[in-house]
């Protein structure tokens, strides 16, 4: 019998988990994943549980200060769910299989003192350092100005990119121009693979706040509208490419946030193409539904009615600028929360018996 997640699978997306939890990941291969990302949230919260003590001990006593244990721990953490999806990037000749790493959020915090153009460097030098030696790993770049100046010369270097932050089309054809210029100096384009992250479910946090004027039928659809459109550009950007491996949009923020939504919207809503990353309770959630199935809808709109409304109440350009300020914030804030707890971890785990 097909289980839910699996029919997700046959409808032709790709599932990935947003987690990289040793269990979560070998519990959710069986369901059909074939890839995952990482972010400080997720790191602090595998630190929290007290299971990787041993290896914060061990990297303590190397000397290693808070940061450097801080990205040492991701590498690790990153690097062993990698192994566990090798697999699926041999099968696939690399087009799935990926683990994505966060490059340092901290770069654009409001308080960073680098200009532009120095935190664009430090973001090509540090996607270069962690992507080194690695086959089936992703690095994350934000949509931010310096983000997406980096881009070029990482793709480049033959770095394997997760554009992320992604809300309208201005920043997704900045990303993907930026990328496609890269790849063209590249000496093959055999090993060439991009993914840019879609964030779905924030936008429509922000207009139930910001737009509450739409109608009951439109509002808590923008999102997913935004996702599908996004998808249809990207998909017709590369068609005629002739690469050998995709280049895809991820439907990331699938997890729902209103409470009256059905923990299954946007993950249906997007099924049938490309990657989505789903949080581990969306997917604990689905696999225990009993008989729940899905087709393909990725390709579907709302009526032209719903459509007309969006686009004439939405302002899409102050969307993203209020996003961005947010999002910048929930990448930030995390960070500092992680060295916070490895500098207690670090009180209690060093103490002298």
């Amino acid at each position: 019998m097909t289980s839910p997640l699996q029919s997700l699978v046959a409808t032709g997306t790709k599932l990935w988990l947003d987690s990289v939890d040793p269990d979560f990941v070998k519990l959710n291969r069986q369901y059909g994943a074939t890839g995952a990302t990482s972010n400080p949230v997720i790191i602090s919260d595998l630190i929290k549980t007290g299971r990787f003590d041993h290896d914060l001990t061990e990297l303590m006593e190397r000397g290693l200060d808070d940061d450097a244990v801080a990205w040492q721990l991701a590498d690790r953490l990153v690097n062993r769910a990698q192994d566990l999806f090798a697999e699926v990037f041999a099968d696939t000749n690399g087009d799935d299989g990926y683990v994505s790493f966060e490059l340092d959020p901290l770069l654009d915090d409001a308080r960073c003192a680098l200009s532009s153009a120095e935190r664009s460097e430090r973001y090509i030098e540090l996607g270069k350092r962690w992507s080194a030696r690695h086959t089936n790993r992703m690095i994350k770049v934000p949509g931010t100005p310096a983000g997406l100046a980096a881009l070029e010369d990482l793709v480049a270097a033959g770095v394997t990119v997760n554009v992320t932050l992604l809300f309208t089309q201005r920043q997704n054809h900045a990303a993907r121009d930026a990328v496609w210029r890269g790849a063209q100096r590249r000496a093959t384009l055999d090993q060439f693979k991009s993914v840019y992250s879609i964030f779905v479910s924030r936008i429509d946090v922000y207009t139930r706040k910001h737009v509450p004027e739409l109608s009951p039928a439109a509002q808590g659809l923008v999102g997913i509208v935004n996702a599908k459109r996004l998808w249809d550009d990207n998909r017709k950007f590369w068609m005629d490419k002739d690469l050998p491996l995709t280049q895809e949009v991820i439907f990331a923020s699938t997890g729902t946030k209103a409470p009256d939504d059905p923990m299954d919207k946007y993950v249906r809503a997007l099924a049938g193409s490309d990657v989505q990353t789903n949080p581990p309770e969306t997917n604990a959630a689905i696999q225990q539904t009993d008989g729940m199935s899905f087709s393909r809808l990725v390709d579907q709109m709302p009526s032209a009615d719903i459509l007309s409304e969006i686009d004439g109440k939405v302002d899409f350009d102050e969307m993203e600028k209020a996003l961005m300020r947010e999002g910048l914030q929930k990448f930030a804030d995390p960070q500092k929360t992680m060295l916070a707890l490895i500098a207690e971890k670090r009180a209690a785990l060093m103490m002298t018996p």
